[in-house]
């Protein structure tokens, strides 16, 4: 058996940053842009940042927020990969520092075996009270991956992404895949997309055999 952890934004989908995606559509983006420069400052840590956040979206619905994430579109060759990770004995994870609203939708649709990402809350009335539960942070994504691994005990772990806060997976993977990475991101691999990310897999299992 085999595990696998997908970063999911910029990754999997088109989507960058769900928080800066919300913040676009729902017109706080220039107190999200403030908010997100004092914590790369160290004002204060992930789970405030976060909180802070939400707190601009106190009011908005589930129904808002779900039809945003139900219009986030995949990359080409997403489902390629996903049948074919399945057909090769993988456990797939998606480990994502955006909002589990979209994660989830996701997971189940490419029918991915664990979800991990931040939770905003929603009151009896569907309406974000402004919390949030900070699952993902800038850090831990390699703590997640580690206790899959430690709990799975796979003969192989990959992990996939493309930002800084992915490196913390590619140290605790067997082979990291960085693809089209920010700057400053590598892995052992580079792949330009999720064609040649099945590509190096297939010659990862094949050298393997």
């Amino acid at each position: 058996m085999y595990l696998i952890a997908f970063d999911l934004e910029g990754t999997l989908v088109k989507s960058k940053s769900s928080w800066v995606e919300l913040h676009k559509r729902f017109g706080t983006w220039d107190k999200g842009a403030e908010y997100a420069e004092r914590f790369f400052k160290g004002e204060f840590d992930y789970a405030t940042w976060a909180k802070l956040d939400a707190s601009l979206w106190k009011g908005r619905t589930r129904e808002e927020i779900m039809e945003w994430a139900n219009s986030v579109e995949y990359f080409d060759g997403v489902e390629e990969l996903f049948k074919f990770l399945k057909e090769n004995g993988f456990k797939i994870a998606i480990i994502s520092g955006g909002l589990k609203c979209l994660a989830e939708r996701i997971g189940r649709e490419l029918k991915a075996d664990f979800v991990y990402a931040n939770e905003l809350v929603f009151d009896d009335e569907g309406k974000v009270t402004g919390d949030v539960l900070p699952w993902v942070d800038f850090r831990n994504k390699g703590d997640i991956l580690l206790e899959l691994r430690e709990k799975l005990k796979p003969d192989l772990t990959i992990a996939v992404g493309d930002g800084h806060n992915d490196i913390a997976m590619f140290k605790v993977a067997d082979v990291s895949i960085a693809i089209n990475p920010h700057e400053g991101v590598e892995g052992d691999y580079l792949a330009k997309d999720l064609y040649e990310v099945k590509d190096i897999i297939e010659k990862i299992l094949k050298d393997r055999r």
